[in-house]
């Protein structure tokens, strides 16, 4: 195709000036890749509990627990401490604590912290100055200022990401197949772009969570006898 038509030079640039620049957007997945050393395969986020409890058996089941999680739960506070982190001006240290408030349990809290301190080391180790450990959510935040990429870009790919790994927990202990466990992801993304879109324009008043029988099972988790994931 030519230049002329409806893909002439000024729509070519305005797409150039609005895509993220490959190498840049490259930095954020791989932070959020499971390659990156965070440990992320290690947490089930209260899965494993419920899962031990007969509560969820199939992909169906699956589905609704991640759908909640996402939406009223982790999901939602980190997409709006995402956003928070990302503006000018924003107090990184208070937003950590308010991180660290809203985990609901000791192992909400555990699961958060040690991932950001992962996070954090993995990139000081990789030569990134500004790297500090704090909650996953903050500590990635603090990474992604430096890239220049829309708020609901990052939002977007960490939701993904943490909607993925548990995926990965669910296709192991469930058990789901390999396909069915990427049918439940795939259906949650038309939700992850909503989500992330209307996160970037949240305040802190935005912030919190109803997934009550969630933070049950992270509590009752504690105390499982036999465990596969530490939360």
């Amino acid at each position: 195709m030519g230049w002329g038509g409806p893909w002439d030079i000024a729509t070519i640039m305005t797409i150039r000036m609005t895509t993220p620049d490959a190498p840049v957007l490259l930095s954020l997945v791989q932070w959020l890749s499971p390659a990156f050393p965070t440990g992320a395969f290690a947490y089930s986020h209260g899965l494993e509990q419920a899962v031990a409890m007969g509560e969820i058996t199939e992909a169906e089941g699956f589905a609704h627990w991640l759908t909640a999680i996402l939406e009223h739960g982790t999901g939602w506070n980190d997409a709006v401490l995402l956003a928070l982190v990302l503006r000018p001006g924003a107090d990184l240290t208070a937003l950590n604590q308010t991180a660290r408030a809203l985990a609901g349990s000791a192992e909400r809290l555990r699961e958060t912290m040690d991932q950001g301190a992962a996070f954090a080391m993995a990139r000081g180790q990789m030569g990134q100055a500004d790297a500090v450990a704090e909650a996953l959510p903050v500590a990635v935040g603090r990474a992604a200022r430096a890239l220049g990429l829309p708020t609901q870009t990052v939002i977007a790919l960490y939701l993904h990401a943490f909607a993925s790994n548990l995926t990965s927990a669910a296709v192991r202990f469930v058990p789901l197949g390999q396909a069915a466990g990427q049918k439940v992801l795939a259906a949650q993304h038309g939700r992850i772009a909503a989500l992330a879109e209307r996160a970037a324009g949240a305040s802190l008043d935005d912030l919190g969570s109803g997934v009550f029988r969630a933070e049950l099972h992270a509590m009752a988790h504690e105390t499982l006898d036999v465990r596969i994931f530490k939360t």
